[in-house]
């Protein structure tokens, strides 16, 4: 079977086609498509040459379809039908939708945010489930081929190519000790980072962090007695010690009085922070993936 080479066809005709099948007038055609009749007429010319047909015949109620124009309108309408969807934006309908969506996350938004979220997800989009999945040094290549749809960051975290970063939460650091540290009513400076342990949170063992990089820019090193890839085990270990930790403001103050801590301020000016949900480039358009950043940005104000 002759295979047709679609490049080699003008395709803007298809609409004057359509028209011209359905309303059997050229007048009327020009004007649905939005062509003057000379045009019009000048379309049909070329349509009757490229599909050796005259496709319009002049009857005694007007032109009629020939044959091959019958059996092409149904044809047509159908292609018109799905060029129309190709270019109309995706219809969502969380009601409806059924699927998975993934986020690569740490202990602070799973508690923070997953909770809430399960609760307006199971209202409004029942068929949607959530998964929660810890980082990797593979965090990203798991965006890339489709495993992982988010991955939670801060908006100074440096991004890979090919992504792209939605704001969901203004927050701020906060240096957390027990109650009755022996530095607890003191007035930090930098200098006293270097007094005391340090209960350190690294998610993907991935170098220094932020804040001794800040430290050894003023010579002070610390100690870091304990690393932990879990922010709630960072809370529990200087709950229990003379250790002290740095680590989200709004995640510390929920757990304040349960494990008895002191939250504050640390000693350093830049102690604002915004998370973000990461995503590919390829994902950011997906009606149900921007629906589903703006259900985290709802429950991220609760």
């Amino acid at each position: 079977m002759h295979q047709v080479n679609l490049s080699g066809i003008d395709l803007n005709l298809l609409p004057p086609l359509h028209a011209l099948l359905t309303r059997k007038n050229v007048t009327h055609a020009a004007s649905d498509v939005g062509m003057s009749q000379p045009a019009m007429s000048r379309a049909l010319a070329r349509l009757r040459h490229l599909l050796d047909d005259p496709l319009l015949t002049r009857g005694a109620k007007g032109l009629m379809r020939t044959p091959r124009g019958e059996a092409l309108l149904p044809v047509v309408t159908r292609a018109m039908e799905n060029l129309t969807g190709v270019f109309e934006p995706q219809n969502f309908d969380p009601k409806n939708a059924k699927r998975t969506i993934r986020f690569a996350s740490s202990d602070v938004q799973t508690i923070l945010f997953a909770p809430r979220l399960h609760e307006l997800i199971r209202r409004e989009a029942p068929g949607i489930d959530l998964r929660f999945e810890p980082y990797g040094r593979d965090v990203t290549k798991r965006i890339e081929d489709g495993r992982l749809d988010f991955a939670f960051a801060l908006s100074s975290t440096p991004l890979p190519s090919g992504s792209a970063s939605f704001e969901i939460m203004n927050d701020r650091l906060a240096l957390v000790m027990r109650r009755h540290h022996p530095l607890v009513k003191e007035i930090w400076t930098l200098k006293d980072y270097a007094r005391v342990d340090h209960v350190a949170v690294n998610l993907t063992d991935d170098g220094i962090s932020d804040l001794d990089a800040l430290l050894s820019r003023a010579n002070i090193t610390r100690r870091v007695a304990l690393t932990t890839p879990h922010f709630m085990a960072a809370l529990a270990a200087v709950a229990s010690s003379d250790a002290v930790t740095t680590i989200s403001r709004r995640f510390a103050e929920q757990f304040q009085n349960t494990f008895k801590i002191d939250v504050r301020d640390p000693p350093f000016k830049q102690i604002e922070m915004t998370t973000t949900l990461v995503t590919s480039s390829l994902q950011a358009r997906d009606p149900a993936l921007l629906w589903m950043v703006e259900c985290v940005r709802k429950v991220a104000g609760a």
